[in-house]
């Protein structure tokens, strides 16, 4: 049995000499092929012969004979060598149109309700084979399902990633007010005393009825007064359209609810800062073709949803393309 040190004694380049030499049998055509002199394929022909300990080729005229070791010896080197040449192949591009699979994606309701039906038709139409997958989305445990492969990334708010992930921005998620004008006879925008002398319903799935709209209000003197609050955005459409009362949410829902419902959308009567929505992802899946193509696609949902439904808001295209990083200089 070959012990270690004889293996190491072979490399690729010795594989790749005794692979050219089986197919040409001629040292002058093989030393063409391999890019070498004749004296360097000599050489690695020679140092094959002294590791093997085996002539492996007889020289018969001008062509070379194999030996009984190399002849046996040699469908198991081609098998090595094509399996290096699959490994190392640039990978194929991304195909759609005939990938079976599944798409994985979790979002928090409210960008799901803006987003998720759009990007199921549209991955309909281009991968037809495939399935889209929604998953219930929850921020605290976003980073551990995207590690245990519950989707392929995730759509909120997200905290700082860890250094194995990558967090790209997608937009800033402006706030605004949707009410039902059959209850509440104001037109829009709505002034600052008649938002904060409303009835509110807020959307918390913890249940909290404060957030950063009391805290603005109170920054310029106001309070407003919370009648109710829901823990999911789809039960807020029918709240609002049964009792006179105004919501703050996020626009892009805002509008979605606003086409669905018949429902009024308004600006803000004051300042609210805009949060951060972002995609996270492994950074493993980074330069992965069927990867990159679903988050291009995503981010091109994205940007049709929110100017169909008339958002004003510019689309960051950060989590669409992968630009590998130049490689290091030898030291």
């Amino acid at each position: 049995m070959m012990n270690d040190a004889t293996l190491r004694k072979i490399d690729l380049n010795l594989l790749l000499a005794f692979s050219v030499l089986m197919q040409e049998r001629n040292v002058s055509r093989a030393a063409e092929r391999l890019l070498l002199g004749q004296p360097g394929l000599s050489a690695a022909l020679r140092r094959l012969r002294e590791t093997l300990d085996d002539e492996l080729f007889v020289r018969v005229g001008r062509g070379l004979q194999p030996t009984a070791r190399a002849l046996s010896i040699a469908p198991a080197i081609e098998d090595a060598l094509s399996g290096i040449e699959r490994a190392i192949r640039p990978a194929a591009a991304f195909d759609p149109a005939s990938w079976q699979g599944e798409f994985r994606i979790g979002m928090c309701d409210n960008l799901e309700s803006a987003f998720f039906g759009p990007l199921a038709a549209r991955l309909r139409s281009l991968a037809p084979n495939a399935r889209l997958t929604g998953v219930a989305f929850d921020k605290r445990e976003a980073a551990r399902l995207l590690d245990e492969g519950a989707y392929d990334f995730s759509i909120s708010v997200h905290e700082e990633p860890a250094s194995w992930h990558i967090r790209a921005p997608l937009f800033d998620q402006a706030s605004a007010c949707i009410y039902d004008p059959r209850h509440i006879k104001l037109g829009a925008p709505l002034g600052l005393e008649d938002f904060a002398s409303a009835d509110h319903i807020t959307v918390s799935l913890e249940g909290n009825a404060l957030n950063n709209v009391d805290l603005a209000l109170a920054r310029v003197g106001y309070r407003r007064r919370v009648v109710a609050t829901v823990p999911r955005y789809s039960a807020l459409p029918l709240a609002l359209r049964a009792m006179p009362a105004v919501a703050t949410i996020p626009e892009s829902i805002a509008r979605c609810m606003a086409q669905l419902h018949d429902l009024t959308v308004s600006e803000m009567p004051l300042d609210l800062e805009a949060d951060p929505v972002t995609m996270l992802y492994r950074r493993v899946d980074q330069a992965d073709s069927r990867a990159v193509w679903f988050r291009r696609l995503f981010v091109e949902i994205v940007a049709d949803a929110l100017r169909e439904s008339g958002c004003h808001m510019d689309v960051s295209r950060a989590a669409c393309c992968y630009e590998p990083a130049p490689l290091a200089e030898a030291v």
